[in-house]
């Protein structure tokens, strides 16, 4: 079993990205843009200047930086009373606590909205580390997030699991050297996916279970 296990937030941990999407929709109605699922695909686990540029991909004349910061302010307000948690989240969290694995959150979302939201689902004190994307210059697909958090947990990377649900989080997580492993929300693997993850699964669930029996 590795010593150290960096988990994303959004879509991994919680069941947010629905809310994001709808708040993405909300904030592009009222600038008069049409928000498409290939965007709100292609921005899953972006931040900064890499975000950006996906955005004015598909709206080259909007304000990436005040739009995406609007969405925040509207989902922080949309999950200011509960935050939907994943299924094994509490499993996974207790059972590697109990075996002293230390662990991170690495989320590209702002460190303000993570706090809240791991404070209002009372898990925050599972996590010796929390990491933003604010703090790093490059964010997701590039692996600084996780060499950050394992810096800060003082484990080596080839020695933390990262566990994923987005794309650019997966390539992250395997170019830090970590041990990556998907678990599926809303955007499906492709091909090359399969052949670099450590494994790829539809819960926290059935990853703790093949984690248990020493298969991961």
């Amino acid at each position: 079993m590795k010593s150290g296990a960096i988990f994303d937030m959004d879509g991994l941990l919680f069941d947010t990205e629905r809310v994001y999407d709808e708040e993405w929709r909300k904030v592009g109605r009222s600038h008069g843009y049409h928000i498409s699922e290939k965007m709100l695909d292609e921005t899953r686990g972006a931040n900064g200047e890499f975000m950006n540029r996906i955005i004015n991909k598909y709206l080259p004349d909007a304000d990436a930086a005040r739009l995406t910061e609007e969405v925040f302010e509207s989902s922080k307000k949309a999950l200011a009373k509960s935050v939907p948690m994943k299924p094994g989240v509490k499993e996974i969290l207790e059972y590697f606590k109990e075996k002293k694995v230390k662990m991170a959150v690495a989320s590209s979302s702002p460190m303000e909205l993570i706090c809240h939201n791991l404070n209002t689902a009372d898990i925050a004190s599972y996590f010796d580390v929390i990491v933003s994307g604010e703090q790093v210059i490059h964010g997701k697909p590039e692996p600084d997030i996780f060499l950050l958090a394992s810096r800060k947990m003082e484990i080596e990377p080839q020695n933390c699991y990262v566990f994923e649900d987005g794309i650019h989080g997966v390539y992250g997580g395997v170019a830090a050297g970590c041990s990556t492993i998907m678990i599926l929300d809303l955007v499906k693997p492709n091909a090359d996916l399969y052949n670099i993850c450590t494994g790829i699964y539809s819960s926290l669930l059935d990853a703790l279970e093949m984690i248990k029996k020493g298969e991961c």
